[in-house]
């Protein structure tokens, strides 16, 4: 049987998580519970897209799927080294969410790679990459609502 028949991508989040590096542990944007999701994604991505190489299409969808869920996180951190206050953050967390959006479509078009579980899964684990960003996004209006009507 192989991993994937044995459902390795089940790898919870709290097992992938003591995977960590804690060299990346260390970075201040590692607070960010929905940056720690999206490096989650990206590593379920990561062993999704092994399972396509045998097929042209599957080679294809690959590359998408990897360019835009590694998006996420690499927007996320960015916008976080640029500073966690401003329009500048909130403009990168929109690129993040426009790329989280992305990868959902592109597992809509790997529906026939992966098993229906996996697809569900990444499914939900995508659209609670999305609600986070959201959420942070929002946050992140109204705290500089806050700063500008206290200046």
């Amino acid at each position: 049987m192989s991993e994937w028949e044995s459902g390795w991508w089940q790898l919870t989040y709290e097992e992938w998580q003591l995977r960590v590096p804690s060299a990346i542990k260390r970075e201040p944007v590692w607070e960010l519970y929905g940056y720690r999701k999206a490096l989650y994604l990206f590593d379920r991505v990561w062993e999704d897209c092994g399972k396509f190489m045998h097929d042209q299409r599957g080679r294809i969808i690959s590359d998408q799927l990897i360019r835009s869920s590694g998006s996420i996180s690499a927007n996320i951190e960015e916008g976080h080294g640029r500073g966690v206050a401003g329009k500048e953050y909130q403009q990168f967390l929109r690129y993040a969410l426009a790329s989280a959006r992305e990868t959902k479509g592109w597992f809509y078009r790997a529906k026939e790679l992966l098993s229906a579980d996996a697809v569900e899964h990444r499914y939900a684990l995508t659209d609670e990459v999305i609600a986070l960003l959201i959420t942070e996004i929002e946050r992140q209006r109204k705290r500089l609502n806050v700063a500008r009507t206290q200046t």
